[in-house]
């Protein structure tokens, strides 16, 4: 029986592992999932809202122990506290806009005509959650496809596997009935088929380009609701009007918090002239400041990569840019774990002199390295931020909300940001453009995209 090893980015120990579910156990697993789904589907919102709540009382009881469990598995420092935080805003920002996002939409009532456009759950939705954020990626979906009145799915990702059984265990406890939510440990094989045979009614999937891909391929012409979040190059523009001490700050944690493992991490920085040597300077001196050692120890704030292959692009990267003329700003020696090829262990590196020919500012890094341009004037600025094949958020740092605003109107990108960076605000979509993906989660629209439409047109004869 094929088994899926979790290996610790830590010291490359097992922390679990666990077999595939057979193709008969699949089946079976679906069989329970249409079934209770019509089934859920009848329960009234407020008690499926009051179930999911109940689910999130269950994590938080357990944040202490996910929180190591998660640094052992991928590698995140304990002292950042783990998902809950995020998770439990996510969970209850979408449990009280339910009401009114699921509502039907009444366009006339009288004597005469009854019409109405009404929300009705997809059915099976398939959740396929990545390892950077395990519970944070996936809770964009679950719950709201839950609290929908959906059934679900979800695969987790290998490096991650215990946050799938979390999330099992965590609904188990808050009472949601047997098979509303399963959680799976399926092969990419399965995974296709499950799309190809229209087995779900809607997939969303959180990961690479290429992983993007092949789910899209696997669900042509099945017509099954696809949701794609994908690659980032995410770029910040800190302006001449900027809060110097403020961007760098927030900057420093945005290119290398989790390792620089975020979707929405910052990738690349373009700065005004007038204060370019200030800023690197500020942003190098706090970068040095960071401690990569065992992120189980409450004083590191960097840990390893979650897996060697991802620190070996970074690593690739930074070289073939030093190669072209880029200058590195940070010694890796001030970091004594960091290691070399094959290793997960990676110091942060801070790049300045880059251009968009190399692939460091072009291509996704995903890792503790950022590229620093100076620009001379907005419209420098934006046709640098979206010279990418990526769109999903950017990032303005200025004094001027009227300016932002303007500017973010000509950034081709889901979100943009003021003076903030790397962070998901549950009321507003989160989506991307280009080879960022397609579909909306979170927000009132996030709703609309795991229900259907049905319109009722009631008309009285008497």
């Amino acid at each position: 029986m094929e088994k899926i090893r979790i290996v610790s980015p830590i010291d490359g120990s097992i922390v679990a592992e666990r077999p595939l579910v057979t193709d008969a156990e699949l089946d079976a697993a679906l069989g329970r999932a249409r079934a209770a789904q019509t089934l859920w589907a009848a329960v009234p919102v407020a008690e499926r809202v009051a179930l999911c709540l109940a689910m999130l009382d269950a994590m938080l009881a357990q944040k202490d122990e996910l929180t190591v469990e998660l640094a052992r598995m991928m590698g995140r420092p304990v002292r950042y506290g783990g998902e809950m935080g995020g998770f439990a805003e996510r969970t209850r920002h979408m449990a009280t806009i339910a009401p009114t996002a699921l509502a039907a939409l009444e366009v006339e009532y009288s004597p005469e005509s009854r019409r109405l456009i009404a929300r009705e759950p997809l059915g099976v939705v398939l959740t396929v959650a990545p390892w950077n954020y395990p519970y944070l990626t996936a809770v964009n979906t679950v719950v709201p496809a839950l609290i929908a009145g959906n059934a679900v799915i979800l695969k987790a990702a290998s490096q991650t596997l215990l946050a799938g059984e979390r999330f099992a265990s965590a609904f188990a406890a808050a009472g949601l009935p047997e098979g509303v939510f399963q959680n799976l440990v399926l092969s990419h094989a399965q995974t296709e088929r499950l799309l190809q045979t229209r087995a779900v009614d809607h997939v969303t999937f959180t990961g690479s380009v290429a992983g993007g891909r092949a789910i899209e391929k696997a669900a042509a012409g099945s017509f099954i609701g696809v949701g794609l979040e994908l690659g980032g190059k995410d770029p910040a523009y800190v302006r001449a009007d900027a809060d110097l001490d403020h961007a760098i700050e927030n900057l420093v944690d945005g290119a290398f918090f989790n390792s620089g493992q975020s979707c929405c991490g910052i990738e690349r920085i373009y700065v005004a002239e007038s204060l370019h040597d200030r800023f690197v300077e500020g942003f190098v001196a706090t970068t040095e400041a960071y401690v990569l050692d065992d992120p189980l120890a409450e004083a590191t704030t960097l840990g390893p990569m979650a897996q060697a292959r991802g620190a070996d692009l970074v690593r690739e990267q930074t070289a073939a840019a030093v190669r072209a003329g880029a200058r590195a700003h940070v010694d890796p020696a001030r970091f004594p774990r960091n290691g070399g090829a094959g290793s997960t262990w990676l110091a942060p590196q801070v790049l300045t002199s880059v251009d968009h020919q190399m692939a460091v500012m072009r291509e996704e890094s995903f890792g503790p390295v950022v590229g620093i341009m100076a620009v001379a004037d907005d419209d420098a600025a934006i046709e640098l931020m979206n010279d990418s094949a990526y769109g999903l958020t950017a990032s303005l740092w200025t004094g001027d909300r009227d300016a932002a605003r303007a500017l973010g109107a000509r950034l081709r990108t889901g979100t943009v940001f003021m003076n903030r960076c790397d962070y998901l605000d549950p009321a507003l979509v989160w989506t991307g453009v280009k080879d960022t993906g397609r579909g909306q989660s979170l927000s009132v629209l996030g709703y609309q995209a795991l229900t259907r439409p049905k319109s009722y047109h009631l008309r009285s004869v008497n």
